[in-house]
């Protein structure tokens, strides 16, 4: 696997968790676990983290040199 496309298969997968975590937020889904209730700014912390190695995976991506590109 290129690195280019291991820069996009995960920046894509964290954006797909940020928004999830996003969405959790927006419409107040609770998520349990057994017993304990997964409280709401954990989504934050989710959220933030996600939305950073998001921007972090395309940043690498655009730092490549052109010749690194395929």
């Amino acid at each position: 696997m290129s690195s280019k496309a291991y820069f996009v298969i995960s920046g894509t997968i964290f954006g797909l968790v940020a928004l999830a975590h996003l969405l959790r937020l927006v419409y107040q889904v609770p998520v349990h676990a057994g017993d304990w209730a997964f409280p709401m700014w954990l989504s934050w912390g989710g959220f933030a983290v996600a939305v950073a190695l998001c921007a972090w995976a395309f940043w690498l991506l655009r730092r490549q040199p052109i010749g690194n590109r395929h």
